[in-house]
């Protein structure tokens, strides 16, 4: 056998054995045979470059070349389906579908309504084509390399399997709770942030621009809707069926309801039986089974008439309180923590949850030793509704607010009209400084993709860098210590020294000014174009500019009285940073849309959504996100929302397509 026909058939084996496992959760081969076939496929593949296939299983693990993700429009909108939390919600659905069809019979599928990403997937001759994301419904980023990492999505269909040349499945991108949970834990021990729930991980997971970290995330994936032009079927019970047999990982716990009553038994058994489940679920989808009937019961302006989303209520629990520990941010916000005894909460166990400040724990007079109620609305670190006063032992102390810092001893402060306690020493106080450090590296900001809170975290327990402009003055020598780490000491330094072209408008926001965000710092630096400028402006000046309020104002005014603020702001302009807009950009300032505010909607051809928003707001005009009787005009490209469509004729709000646009811009 020659390496092209071992290759091939290495390539259909481990495609196979890939299906058995993360699919039908039936492995036939240890890991270990199962790595060694691997690797004997990938030299092969690199002693015969000529045979690449970008759908081959050794393409899983991901890459580093993907940069950015492109937008796709979608060949069928993807719209989200109408919410219902009640039985005799869903039977007036069931009696309007009724209705619709004149009578006639019908049957309902019913699934589980899973709680990840929303994607859909393209074959064409039975091989993963193209993987984009929901986005607005009308077109989404292509995520197709994040996607071939996950392995229950198969990049080559059944070999035998009589499948359509070209079709589109859709479903929902999941993070497993194992895995959910195996990330937190991950990511508490390096002191990151917490992700919120699964879906928030798989989001984050997916759109990461390193596919090497959706494969190391371990995402699953359900399929529950195929569209094309020579489907199997009408039914679309059948049709999930028949695509379960081409490899599709497609729910056991689908099943056809021929009555209303059925319907409900259905809801009603998988409101427990759902907990056992290895994925976050969050309800119920009813969709009529036929495709002509779907067809003659059309949508309405945001959601079909044939389909409904019946969703659970959020699961409550009664458990002790321990303890209660306090966190300090970036801010130097203090935020205090109920510790629990743990508790089982919709697929997890809980622990801890949010007391979010002072005023909430007294508006409980919690104690230590309460029996408390927590409710997990998708959070991940729940909150306490409620508290049992029957069950309260005798002795039970109540929680009293820490009056000093407990990361460096300073004592608390609250200020005028707010609800946190925080902590002044922002020069000296630990996770205030790495939380700085943090946001300034962030991709909106600095967007110093080769640092992580890891990286800071270990940094600035070496004395590396003490506040941000420390960073520009590490050198390789420092980071590769004892030579073994040559390569990504490099690309940290290029990194940091590359951060020197990031535009004026985001280094305002990398400063971390408290209450500045990106918007207000995007408005700021084209307000004064220059930093010299910004540093000078009274409280008079800065509230001249649209959104600038006197809190914000105030706070933008201290950090530049602040002698340190102002020695780390020297150190950035003499390592090189943007303080001044480019040339470009103060060109393009103008006034032709001065006062006026514009909502954005549809797909357009010659720039981006983002790129409009900047040109509104570059000639003095306003971007809303809902129309009002105040809104200006629609800037309308391709596909515009029927129902924005319908409350601009409604209002009278002037329609202004791509092209008329630029003109007015001239």
């Amino acid at each position: 056998m020659n390496d092209t026909e071992r290759i091939a058939q290495l390539r259909q084996q481990l495609h196979a054995h890939n299906y058995n496992y993360y699919v039908l959760n039936q492995p036939t081969i240890s890991d270990q045979q199962f790595d060694m076939l691997m690797h004997e496929l990938e030299e092969l593949e690199q002693r015969n470059p000529a045979l690449f296939d970008p759908n081959s299983p050794t393409q899983r693990v991901g890459s580093d070349i993907q940069k950015e993700f492109r937008q796709v429009k979608h060949r069928y909108p993807m719209l989200s389906l109408a919410n219902t939390y009640s039985e005799q919600d869903v039977r007036d659905w069931y009696d309007s579908v009724k209705k619709g069809l004149g009578g006639d019979e019908f049957e309902v599928c019913c699934e589980m309504k899973y709680d990840g990403l929303s994607i859909s997937l393209t074959y064409e001759d039975g091989r993963l084509l193209q993987a984009v994301t929901r986005g607005d419904g009308q077109q989404g980023d292509d995520v197709t390399a994040n996607v071939k990492t996950i392995r229950s999505i198969p990049l080559v269909l059944k070999p035998g399997t009589s499948y359509p040349a070209n079709f589109e499945i859709r479903g929902e991108i999941l993070m497993p709770w194992k895995s959910f949970e195996r990330l937190n834990a991950e990511r508490e021990a390096a002191e990151e942030p917490l992700f919120a729930n699964p879906r928030n991980a798989a989001s984050g997971t997916l759109k990461s621009l390193d596919p090497k970290v959706a494969a190391s995330r371990q995402l699953d994936a359900y399929l529950y809707y195929l569209l094309g032009e020579e489907l199997p079927a009408d039914g679309h019970y059948e049709n999930l069926e028949t695509a379960r047999q081409w490899g599709f990982k497609i729910s056991e716990g689908m099943r056809k309801a021929a009555t209303v009553e059925e319907v409900i038994g259905f809801i009603d058994y998988w409101d427990k039986e759902r907990k056992n489940l290895p994925v976050a679920t969050d309800g119920i989808v009813l969709k009529v089974n036929s495709l002509a009937q779907q067809r003659s019961l059309g949508y309405t302006a945001k959601s079909p008439r044939w389909a409904i989303a019946y969703k659970y209520k959020a699961e409550r629990e009664c458990t002790r309180l321990n303890e209660v520990t306090y966190q300090v941010g970036r801010t130097g916000a203090v935020t205090p923590v109920a510790n629990m005894e743990p508790v089982q909460l919709a697929g997890t166990t809980v622990k801890r949850a949010t007391l979010n400040n002072e005023d909430f724990i007294r508006s409980f007079d919690l104690h230590i030793g309460d029996y408390v109620y927590v409710e997990k609305g998708g959070e991940i670190i729940p909150k306490i509704v409620g508290v049992d006063i029957e069950r309260r032992p005798i002795v039970a102390q109540p929680v009293t607010f820490i009056k000093r810092c407990p990361e460096c001893g300073t004592p608390l402060v609250r200020y005028e009209g707010e609800a946190a306690w925080y902590c002044p020493n922002d020069a000296g106080c630990p996770p205030q400084i790495k939380g700085r450090i943090e946001h300034f590296i962030a991709r909106k900001a600095m967007n110093i993709e080769s640092l992580g809170p890891e990286t800071v975290d270990e940094y600035f327990r070496r004395g590396l860098i003490h506040n941000v402009a420390d960073l520009y003055d590490i050198d390789i020598q420092q980071i590769n210590g004892d030579g073994s780490r040559t390569k990504s000491a490099m690309k940290i330094v290029n990194g940091i020294r590359q951060s020197c072209e990031v535009p004026f408008e985001r280094v305002v926001f990398a400063l971390g000014i408290r209450f500045v965000g990106e918007t207000s710092a995007r408005l700021l630096a084209r307000h004064f174009k220059t930093m010299d400028a910004l540093m000078a402006a009274t409280a008079e000046d800065l509230q001249e500019v649209e959104g600038i309020g006197g809190v914000m104002a105030a706070s933008i005014i201290a950090y530049f009285h602040n002698e340190q603020n102002r020695q780390i702001v020297e150190r950035l302009r003499g390592y090189g940073l943007q303080f001044a807009l480019s040339e470009e950009q103060a060109s393009t300032q103008s006034d032709r849309l001065a006062g006026q505010t514009v909502v954005i909607s549809g797909v357009f051809q010659h720039h981006s959504r983002d790129e409009y928003k900047l040109l509104i707001e570059q000639n003095g005009g306003k971007n809303v996100g809902s129309i009002s009787g105040k809104t200006s005009f629609i800037l309308a490209g391709d596909n515009m929302g029927p129902s924005k469509l319908e409350k601009a004729n409604k209002l009278g709000v002037r329609i202004v397509s791509e092209d008329e646009f630029l003109q007015m811009l001239g």
